[in-house]
């Protein structure tokens, strides 16, 4: 067969009826079982269109290597996660494709524990085998193994159980909470929240926008991180007078916050908020100072928090693989990307969108603070470019050009991810902070660059176009 192309770093993602249709998912459910040997498999699959039918042929292909399917429905892919360690799986798939376009689908892998499958840890052999075997679904070859069985269930309830479990409900006063699933997979578990807040007395209004899941998307695909698809979320906000703003992508990974005027925060600094809010939850009693893992775009307010709450600070290289890795070597409490990516042990170190915004609504209640206030000091304190991403005819030439003419200057560098590189400048009398980080995208001929400064808007802005100006060049 020929090569699939929908194989990639860290998933599964192909556009359809090229990359990605049934009969490849049948294949790519024998190669998963062949290659991982489970007794027992959860799947879930996500709101689009085509979900339901390629989770079903990937099922069907998983059945016919004898393996039992279990299958939770319309699910977001920390559902996946947790059902996978919940009910002893061994292992567990969500199909999915996030935040791509309408004409694209995919699926994420885990095996036992919810340990993730990537390409150096199981998805390369998983593609060489799909590629290699003449399997074909409904074909009329004689079954070597029993049949699989196949089961639809239901794990929402202990689902929404498990995330209660991260705030303390006598702590949260009243708040109005806007809420927009993008008409992406997360509405049911929002609905299944506010039952359960509704249940333990706990005073919380939800204004749902989007809610509907909806695989034609009529309001976009929903990914926050475009700013174009700000505005809904932030208009509510400020029509409805909100504490919080709060939207997903497509599949729920990952929650966006916006403060009570409708700002949107940079994933970086709730990063922060986070680690506040762990460190502080394990502080009673607790003399073993808790690790928290970070990558490596921007670090600066990440390690300062850390440091004022007593905790240990870990960087690891960008990614999910990597920082579930990291985070299960040194059984850390928490990780966060500033991608919106956030990681909890007691969550099998796995990602989730919706342990995020209860921790944000608690600390909201604790704090008697507006969110805008909570990171108004932070934000002034370390301001940052964002990801500025450049479509770059020789990316790694164009890496090459920065450091050299950077490395000189720099008082320190670092490789944990791309080039990190920090420096001291003297003018006049005073002396400016600032550092940036450069790293090559796994997929696509694009270079990613962050640049941050201590307390200095202009000095950040200055050396972002100076090093956006040397990149293109």
């Amino acid at each position: 067969m020929t090569e699939l192309t929908c194989f990639k770093a860290y998933d599964i993602r192909g556009e359809l009826g090229i990359e990605l249709n049934d009969e490849i998912a049948y294949r790519i459910g024998r190669a998963f079982a062949l290659y991982l040997k489970p007794k027992k498999i959860v799947v879930g699959g996500d709101i689009r269109l085509t979900s339901e039918s390629l989770k079903l042929s990937f099922a069907d292909g998983l059945r016919d290597e004898g393996v039992d399917v279990f299958d939770i429905g319309m699910t977001g892919t920390e559902e996946i996660y947790f059902a996978t360690k919940n009910l002893g799986m061994c292992g567990g798939v969500e199909v999915t494709a996030s935040h791509n376009p309408m004409n694209y689908n995919g699926m994420k892998f885990v095996r036992e524990d919810s340990k993730p499958i990537s390409g150096d840890t199981g998805l390369n052999a998983i593609k060489a085998l799909a590629e290699s075997k003449p399997w074909k679904s409904n074909s009329a070859t004689s079954q070597t193994v029993p049949k699989g069985e196949y089961k639809l269930i239901s794990n929402l309830d202990a689902y929404v159980d498990h995330l209660m479990t991260y705030i303390a409900p006598e702590k949260i006063t009243p708040l109005k909470l806007v809420v927009n699933s993008g008409n992406g997979a997360a509405g049911h578990v929002v609905d299944a929240i506010e039952l359960a807040f509704s249940k333990l007395n706990i005073p919380i209004e939800f204004i749902k926008i989007q809610h509907e899941a909806d695989g034609d998307f009529p309001n976009g695909i929903p990914n926050p991180l475009l700013i174009e698809n700000r505005e809904d979320t932030a208009k509510a906000v400020r029509e409805h007078n909100a504490d919080m703003g709060i939207a997903w992508d497509g599949d729920f990974d990952r929650c966006f916050l916006f403060d009570e005027t409708g700002e949107f925060i940079e994933g970086y600094y709730i990063v922060g908020l986070l680690a506040e809010a762990f460190l502080k939850k394990n502080t009673d009693g607790n003399k073993k100072r808790q690790k928290i893992i970070y990558d490596p775009r921007l670090t600066w307010n990440t390690e300062q928090i850390i440091k004022e709450n007593n905790g240990e600070a870990i960087m690891s290289k960008t990614g999910h693989a990597f920082i579930k890795e990291r985070m299960r070597k040194e059984d850390a409490v928490y990780g966060g990307e500033m991608s919106a990516h956030h990681y909890f042990r007691d969550f099998a170190y796995c990602d989730s969108g919706m342990i995020p915004w209860l921790l944000v609504a608690e600390l909201l209640s604790v704090k008697k603070q507006t969110l805008s206030s909570m990171v108004k000091h932070c934000i002034a304190a370390f301001p940052s470019s964002g990801e500025i991403n450049s479509k770059l005819a020789d990316p790694s030439l164009a890496i090459e050009r920065v450091l050299n003419q950077y490395k000189e200057q720099a008082i320190g560098i670092d490789y944990t991810d791309g080039i990190g590189l920090s420096f001291k400048e003297k003018k006049a009398s005073s002396s400016f902070e600032w550092r940036f980080n450069l790293r090559t995208s796994n997929t696509e001929p694009v270079v990613r660059l962050n640049v941050e400064a201590k307390g200095n808007v202009a000095l950040m802005q200055e050396k972002t176009n100076e090093l956006l100006e040397l990149l293109r060049r």
